[in-house]
């Protein structure tokens, strides 16, 4: 069975603000104001830890995902 790789997010905040926060935390690592500079960090996070970054959008959806580290390939080609 694959071993489940760990994710590093980026959440809108209800204040606004975004949040850098790893699967199976309660709490957030960092905010901050603008969603640029989360993004910038949380992938620095997610390359050092070979971690997947997911990006939401301001509703909460999934808006990218970008994955860090070993990728087994599956398929031929």
């Amino acid at each position: 069975m694959p071993q489940r790789r760990r994710a590093i997010s980026v959440e809108p905040r209800p204040d606004s603000r975004w949040a850098i926060q790893k699967d199976g935390t309660k709490r957030a690592s960092r905010v901050l104001d603008r969603k640029t500079d989360a993004v910038t960090r949380a992938r620095q996070q997610a390359r050092r830890e070979q971690a997947e970054l997911v990006i939401k959008d301001q509703q909460g959806r999934i808006q990218s995902k970008d994955s860090h580290g070993h990728d087994p390939r599956r398929s031929k080609g």
